[in-house]
């Protein structure tokens, strides 16, 4: 590969997608990016999990519940943004919202530990409901097939994001029939998709491939976790 080439696989800064996107639209799809960040994408997954699906927690404690929520909240959310920011200090990324392929992969590395270790901890706790080891698998299976197709195109990280969340719903239809209520949590994540989608194209560098392979990846990578954990 030439020096040219990877200077502009690499390199390019992030440039939006249609400058003639209003401003008021702008607001709106910034809000709703940051709102349904991939990070926080996981831990709402894991809260529905824990507090509002109606079978998996049944008779825990609220301490319980408390705990496992922390457990993730640490491990899956401050971890790696703090891995972010630390990255940022030390000047292995440019800037902390990773608008290149290159600024991302220290973090996407980093995030592949922390999932990991974050699934290793539910798989193995014991008495804990295995969805949060599912939902755990999935993402951490997401994050590291994004880190290999990160050297190729900039997958959209908000799209692995939503399509978990889709994921997980579709697949708890699929793999634990008798699970009541789940048909408007599904219609919501549908909803959250749509916006959260359209939201990266107006505003980030993300391209319709991006965005759709982003999508299918975290819908996939859901599904094979239910298959792994069942």
């Amino acid at each position: 590969m030439s020096s040219y080439s990877y200077q502009s696989s690499y390199s390019q800064p992030d440039q939006l997608m249609s400058p003639t996107v209003s401003t008021p639209a702008r607001i709106f799809a910034g809000f709703f990016s940051f709102l349904f960040h991939p990070l926080l994408v996981g831990l709402l997954m894991n809260a529905y999990a824990i507090y509002l699906n109606p079978v998996f927690f049944v008779g825990f404690s609220g301490a319980v519940k408390l705990q496992a929520l922390l457990i993730y909240s640490f491990n899956g959310v401050f971890l790696p943004l703090f891995a972010v920011l630390l990255c940022k200090g030390l000047g292995f990324v440019k800037s902390i919202y990773l608008r290149t392929q290159k600024d991302r992969i220290f973090p996407y590395t980093i995030s592949i530990v922390c999932f990991f270790w974050t699934f290793y901890v539910f798989r193995n706790m014991n008495g804990m409901p295995l969805i949060l080891a599912r939902i755990s698998l999935g993402i951490f299976l997401a994050t590291s097939l994004a880190f290999i197709f990160n050297i190729f195109f900039k997958i959209s990280m908000h799209a692995i994001g939503v399509g978990g969340l889709c994921g997980m719903f579709v697949a708890l239809i699929y793999s634990d029939a008798g699970i009541p209520g789940l048909g408007l949590p599904l219609i919501l994540s549908i909803l959250i998709t749509g916006i959260v989608c359209t939201s990266r194209l107006m505003i980030s560098s993300h391209n319709y491939g991006d965005i759709v392979t982003g999508f299918l990846l975290g819908v996939f990578c859901q599904f094979v976790a239910a298959l792994i954990i069942a």
